[in-house]
């Protein structure tokens, strides 16, 4: 007799996906698109939050990778906002200098 060993009623129990990860996620999207002051602070804030969610003990919901990715692109779009700050005022700060030693 040749009888196959199939598993028994396996069942897995998944956790349902962050909703506050996905919020994150989109936020971080949105913050490179069409709300960016406001869509990269949402994006940090759930960010947070879902990973302090996925990373209980025991874990209440999945999803750290998208938190994860909201938190890492929120982070860069604060790197960026930085950069331009800076850049503005290097460009306003030397055609002031250079206005200001013109002598006219």
């Amino acid at each position: 007799m040749n009888q196959q060993n199939y598993p028994q009623n396996t069942q897995y129990n998944t956790l349902p996906t962050s909703t506050m990860a996905t919020v994150s996620l989109v936020a971080a999207i949105l913050g490179f698109t069409a709300l960016p002051v406001i869509g990269t602070i949402v994006a940090l804030v759930t960010g947070y939050a879902a990973r302090n969610e996925t990373r209980a003990v025991p874990p209440q919901a999945s999803g750290d990778s998208l938190a994860t990715a909201g938190i890492v692109m929120g982070w860069i779009q604060v790197a960026l906002a930085v950069v331009g700050v800076c850049c503005a005022i290097a460009y306003f700060g030397f055609f002031g200098a250079l206005i200001a030693t013109s002598g006219h």
